[in-house]
């Protein structure tokens, strides 16, 4: 027999994945800008915005469920993981955001050699795909899917670090250059590792496993 719990429990998983596509898509917007020097920031602003309002009607729904249905340890576990989830989606806004003014500020990629594009558009795949990784997941709650996260954001973090050395060691590079590809290297590093919390959240919510994947 369904609890009434069970169907609120039901509405914030159904809110938690439509943000999750939203997500990807506003990170996806912002990512392509930058590697091809376009101005998405209205845009993408538009779609940040969005997610924390989502994000916000996630936390309000929690304190709603628990000040109502008085949950039990199991259904707690489940209402604390979505809204970690929901912020974590919230914060995959912010850098799609900061890398979107980044481009507009710092003119993207104009002023880099093109190894640079094509080093950060290889990491960018791969970043995506730890995000659609993360919201495939939450959409099936697949605990197995979520832990396959962990070579490819540990593969990340070892292209951002030698990302940098490589850049260091090219000192024809010009200023803007340096700081708009050091700038956005570390926000792909940062968005793959919200997508290992959130497949962390993942395998806690339904194995009551807490794990650390990255």
């Amino acid at each position: 027999m369904n609890r009434i719990i069970d169907r609120g429990l039901e509405e914030q998983s159904v809110l938690l994945t439509r943000m999750g596509e939203l997500t990807y898509e506003t990170l996806a917007l912002s990512i392509s800008g930058y590697l091809n020097n376009e101005s998405v920031q209205l845009r993408v602003r538009e779609m940040s915005n969005v997610l924390v309002s989502n994000a916000e009607k996630v936390e309000d729904r929690t304190f709603e469920l628990i000040s109502r249905f008085q949950p039990v340890a199991s259904d707690l576990r489940v209402i604390k993981s979505y809204m970690k989830i929901g912020n974590d989606f919230a914060r995959y806004g912010r850098y799609a955001l900061d890398i979107s003014a980044i481009n507009d500020q710092l003119d993207g990629l104009t002023h880099c050699e093109p190894w640079i594009r094509e080093y950060l558009a290889d990491m960018s795949k791969k970043v995506l795909s730890t995000v659609k990784t993360s919201v495939d997941a939450l959409r099936k709650h697949d605990a197995t899917l979520a832990k396959t996260i962990t070579p490819v954001e540990r593969e990340v973090d070892k292209m951002y670090l030698e990302f940098i050395n490589k850049l260091i060691s090219h000192e024809e590079n010009s200023n803007k250059c340096v700081a708009s590809s050091i700038l956005v290297s570390r926000y792909f590093e940062r968005i793959a590792d919200h997508a290992t919390y959130i497949c962390e959240s993942i395998v806690y919510i339904v194995t009551g496993e807490k794990t650390h994947l990255g």
